[in-house]
């Protein structure tokens, strides 16, 4: 375990299988269907790279780049989007794949962005939600975990860049993110 975590969360082992059961659904949900796996960067690659491997039916990816956090540990509720689709998704089925849901503020303002685009679908999976922080009623149509209000860190999610490396999730301790 990383020297700046209290305890790991959740194990490698616990991650991969619940990617494995996500992909087994998604899968199963999109058969013949036109999917488009929409990557929100920077924190759902990891996900989104084991995801996709588990998702048996065609696909194609892209990838946004949306900010509401900058280097705080907190949603400020202004998004912005510093990296935009580079397909049009009129007609097609879109999946979003997000790290975590925490206020919401973020998924709600995409998933308005991206309905004005006209897709056939629109759904979000994401690997982590903290329903008790929500601010914006939002519900995740795929989830691997739901979990406490503590800051996570690993499997792509970070702090101040740092973390997303590590194979597992785990709580920073609070000295290493509180001001």
């Amino acid at each position: 375990m990383h020297k700046h975590l209290d305890k790991i969360l959740l194990s490698e082992e616990q991650l991969q299988s619940k990617v494995r059961e996500l992909g087994a659904r998604i899968s199963s949900d999109y058969q013949d269907k036109n999917l488009v796996v929409l990557g929100i960067l920077k924190g759902a690659v990891v996900f989104l790279a084991d995801l996709i491997r588990e998702i048996k039916v065609p696909l194609e990816l892209d990838f946004m780049a949306v900010s509401s956090y900058g280097m705080s540990t907190h949603a400020s509720g202004v998004v912005r989007i510093l990296k935009d689709l580079e397909r049009d998704i009129v007609g097609k089925d879109v999946l979003i794949i997000e790290d975590i849901v925490d206020t919401g503020l973020t998924l709600s303002y995409l998933k308005e962005n991206l309905r004005a685009r006209n897709p056939a679908s629109l759904k979000i999976c994401t690997l982590l939600d903290k329903p008790d922080r929500r601010k914006v009623p939002i519900l995740p149509d795929y989830k691997g975990y739901n979990i406490p209000d503590e800051f996570v860190v690993g499997y792509g999610l970070d702090y101040g860049e740092r973390y997303r490396n590590l194979p597992y999730i785990g709580v920073l301790k609070p000295e290493y993110y509180q001001d």
